[in-house]
């Protein structure tokens, strides 16, 4: 009978891990099984640069499943063959209808160039150019430096245009992968049309010279012009004085008096004296505290001696 029990246990154990064992499969295949639902997308077949025309070696066709697919996929090649590239793309990378210009756009500069907005360019150095780290991408803050006035010599600098992308390193529109700076003549801005007069004007009337700003600072400044004069004249926003920067000596608080050591013990016995009387026969002994005696002067005539001995007996010290 207890034989019975355990093969009935056994069997119903191994019929249990089968049935376990085939829902787990049908899971997992339904989920690993490639999609049915796909469709036809156009992706790039390779890196393409910001501002290039596509062409047919760029295009290539790809299954894609339809539940995810990408809002503005296009699905006919022939769709974005010679039209411009906004936006740099990667291989396999589906290529979408914001990452494109307009056909009749074309290419190049004038294609990336958003709508409302003016590319000018700039002549620089390595000085002006920040050492050739304005790239492409990159923001930066255009200064100013001449005379406000003809005919005068007052010098002033001051901040026309803030936050301004650069469009352009030369003929380049992207960065270098490793950001290594380039070496160039001519920066192109990208600006508008107000910024653009701006710009124009004072690159006939005065210095420019660009300040690289981070990218994710969005802040305008707007800080007062600067004037010559003002660089060799005392500012109250100097710093102090290196002898204020000293720490100053604070006075420590006297400390109070200690109070009087009393040492707390067996007070120390009085000093005395025994004095021998004899008188014929008789003798006895009489025994004096010299506390009250040590207050007073001595006496020259019996000193060494209290007063109140008369010249009797023998003093003995113990």
């Amino acid at each position: 009978m207890r034989r019975n029990r355990i093969l009935i246990l056994a069997l119903f154990s191994l019929t249990l891990s089968v049935v376990v064992t085939i829902l787990a499969y049908r899971f997992l295949s339904s989920r690993l099984a490639p999609p049915t639902d796909l469709v036809e997308i156009a992706v790039a077949s390779g890196h393409v640069s910001l501002g290039a025309r596509l062409t047919a070696e760029d295009v290539r066709v790809v299954r894609w499943p339809k539940s995810v697919l990408m809002e503005g996929s296009v699905r006919n090649p022939q769709d974005v063959i010679g039209r411009g590239v906004v936006v740099s793309m990667l291989a396999n990378e589906p290529i979408l209808e914001s990452k494109l210009a307009p056909r009749e756009a074309g290419a190049g500069l004038a294609a990336i160039i958003p709508e409302g907005m003016r590319a000018v360019a700039v002549k620089v150095n390595d000085v002006i150019g920040v050492a050739g780290f304005a790239l492409p991408g990159t923001h930066v803050d255009v200064i100013l430096s001449g005379s406000p006035d003809k005919g005068t010599e007052t010098d002033t600098t001051k901040i026309i245009l803030e936050n301004v992308q650069v469009l352009a390193s030369g003929q380049n529109v992207e960065q270098d992968a490793n950001g290594k700076p380039q070496n160039v003549q001519v920066i192109t801005l990208l600006v508008t049309p107000e910024q653009a007069q701006k710009l124009a004007l004072g690159s006939v009337d005065g210095r420019i010279q660009l300040a690289l700003r981070n990218s994710m600072d969005l802040a305008t400044a707007d800080p007062p012009p600067v004037v010559r004069k003002a660089l060799y004249q005392h500012s109250s926003n100097a710093l102090p004085k290196p002898e204020s920067l000293a720490p100053r000596r604070v006075a420590k608080p006297k400390a109070p008096p200690a109070p009087p050591i009393v040492i707390v013990g067996k007070p120390a016995p009085p000093r005395t004296f025994v004095m021998d009387l004899y008188q014929g026969k008789d003798h006895k002994s009489v025994t004096f505290e010299l506390k009250a005696l040590e207050d007073k002067p001595p006496d020259p005539k019996q000193e060494g001696l209290p007063p109140e001995i008369s010249g009797l007996g023998v003093i003995r010290t113990p």
